[in-house]
């Protein structure tokens, strides 16, 4: 994937050990409590060395303000190999015959707050989808926190309206979840409140077409609530992918 520069913004592959470096220490300060107070402290696993990397830096002073990391697999028999699989029981999934890919650690710089910086994000993903041939777009979407009444009207949302459907519903394998989907189906939801409420990310999947696991997997690490969350791109409705290589170009 070649460099995407939109207005204020660059989106590239990350080459080498400094870039790898950069996205580990933003990372960590948008995921690890107090690490922003100790420069050293990174955000690694093994998962890094198997991922493609991508930043995205405003253009003029080199900032890196986002990152995630994707990694690529060429249909649902490599599935195990995610990062996801180690807290969803995904063998559904492993029907899946197309190419697929999982997009993870993604963040923005918490001092950062333009939408063009997501907008620029998906832009790069949109770029690589296409470049690839992808035909599944999947991860964990999480919830900062892990008290399960903040996320309340969100979880009811995602209950109601964007549950997987059942030829691809991931199944219990963590031993610390909240089985949302069976604990609010009886739960109204605020649509404008429940929106409001979702990780930008997500509500963009959501936009998408997206869905996600009827369970939330509570990380204590990172002090996140998150769910699995799966898009398959044939799905995306023609205006939104329209509007998405639009960014890509």
């Amino acid at each position: 994937m070649s460099a995407l520069c939109k207005g204020r913004y660059r989106a590239r592959i990350g080459r080498g050990k400094a870039d790898l470096t950069a996205a580990q220490r933003l990372r960590a300060v948008a995921f690890l409590d107090g690490a922003e107070r100790d420069p050293n402290v990174l955000d690694q696993d093994p998962f890094d060395d198997l991922c493609t990397h991508i930043l995205v830096e405003e253009s003029e002073s080199g900032r890196l303000v986002c990152c995630f990391r994707m990694l690529a697999l060429s249909d649902g028999r490599e599935i195990g190999r995610s990062y996801s699989a180690q807290f969803y029981e995904l063998s559904a999934l492993a029907k899946f015959q197309g190419p697929m890919v999982e997009m993870g650690r993604f963040c923005i710089d918490p001092d950062w707050h333009d939408p063009d910086i997501l907008r620029v994000a998906w832009g790069a993903m949109t770029r690589f989808v296409d470049d690839t041939g992808i035909e599944l777009l999947f991860g964990c979407s999480s919830f900062h926190g892990a008290d399960v009444g903040k996320h309340r009207d969100a979880l009811a949302m995602l209950a109601a309206r964007h549950i997987a459907p059942r030829r691809w519903l991931p199944r219990v394998k963590s031993p610390s979840v909240v089985r949302f989907a069976d604990r609010l189906r009886r739960a109204t939801p605020d649509i404008k409140r429940s929106m409001l409420a979702m990780p930008p990310l997500l509500r963009t999947y959501l936009m998408m077409g997206g869905w996600v696991s009827d369970h939330a997997v509570i990380d204590k690490q990172l002090n996140t609530l998150h769910v699995f969350t799966g898009l398959e791109i044939a799905a995306i409705p023609p205006a939104r992918k329209r509007l998405l290589r639009s960014v890509a170009q």
